[in-house]
């Protein structure tokens, strides 16, 4: 039905390693910080760069070998965006200098974004709206966190990742799982900055109300609570079975995180991909960059059967199978 035939990420040149976050936070040290999170460093976007700008370097590198003419719609996925109006992919279009006759939306989603982004490029693709999609995940997170945060610092980078999606001529059309629960909202939110006026800080709010606010260990409990079961629907609906499954690529949140995801779901160890350690949670990016770099390394061979769950802010929650 469907297959992502390009990915190419772009990851910002400003570094933030574990020994700065150390010198900043004396109480922690970058080992601890490492076997915390599972994480080396980070990439932090300039003050004056963009989740447009950065969209549009992982775009390009797309184009070097791809018929940019080609591209008929744009997906793209921001939580921090450059306008609240215009929309980022209208912006996109224009500094790619793609065709005018196209469609391009913005959507507003986290860690779930790359797999909700699929879900929407399938429908456009099934219904005969778009046969070539440009889908964008870029996210600056970082410039939400308040500089004491030392908790967020240490989690969060910035990234752009960007895929080609087309009709695939395979027979096989592998169905998704989608989930959302808004009563878990105030768990990672940024409460200022759009136009809800009479918000409440919660007691737990360190920093100001247009800073990120992630209580982690509510996070965490969602997540054990319900990405098993996203990962035994998704095989249920596509008929399939664990040993069917090539590659588990879960969003990259944290290495604790995701280690006692694997060994709750029974996932084989050499299964599961974990690859966070240069770039860290890069939100929607975490799971396109996963891919790219598994490409990369020829750990992906054709007809490899590739299971991705995102999960996160809203909350909100998807998976689905893709083969390559």
């Amino acid at each position: 039905m469907m297959k992502v035939s390009k990915i190419e990420y772009y990851l910002p040149e400003s570094v933030l390693t574990n020994e700065d976050l150390e010198k900043l936070f004396p109480e922690w040290s970058s080992e601890r910080i490492h076997e915390k999170v599972g994480i080396s460093q980070r990439h932090i976007s300039s003050n004056n760069e963009t989740v447009l700008d950065m969209a549009v370097k992982s775009s390009e590198k797309i184009f070097e070998s791809y018929d940019r003419s080609k591209v008929d719609f744009i997906l793209f996925c921001t939580q921090s965006p450059d306008y609240f109006l215009p929309t980022t992919a209208c912006l996109l279009q224009d500094r790619l200098k793609l065709r005018k006759n196209i469609g391009a939306i913005d959507f507003n989603l986290g860690c779930s974004g790359f797999v909700y982004g699929l879900a929407f490029a399938k429908g456009l693709i099934a219904a005969g709206i778009a046969k070539s999609i440009l889908l964008v995940t870029s996210e600056t997170y970082t410039k939400h966190i308040h500089p004491d945060d030392k908790g967020n610092r240490s989690i969060f980078g910035d990234a752009s990742a960007s895929a080609i999606v087309e009709k695939s001529e395979s027979s096989r059309e592998y169905q998704f799982c989608l989930g959302t629960d808004g009563s878990g909202a105030e768990n990672l939110i940024v409460k200022k900055g759009a136009f809800k006026k009479d918000f409440k800080l919660n007691p737990e709010h360190e920093f100001n109300p247009e800073n990120i606010y992630m209580n982690g260990p509510e996070i965490f409990n969602f997540t054990i609570e319900n990405i098993p079961g996203l990962v035994r629907e998704t095989l249920e609906i596509n008929k399939m079975q664990m040993d069917d499954i090539d590659h588990f690529v879960f969003h990259q949140a944290n290495s604790f995180m995701l280690n006692y995801l694997r060994k709750k779901t029974k996932i084989p160890a050499e299964k599961f991909y974990i690859d966070m350690e240069k770039t860290g949670n890069t939100v929607s990016a975490t799971i396109p960059i996963a891919l790219k770099n598994m490409m990369d390394k020829e750990m992906l061979k054709t007809g490899d059967k590739v299971l991705m769950a995102g999960f996160g802010v809203g909350y909100s929650w998807g998976a689905t199978i893709m083969e390559m």
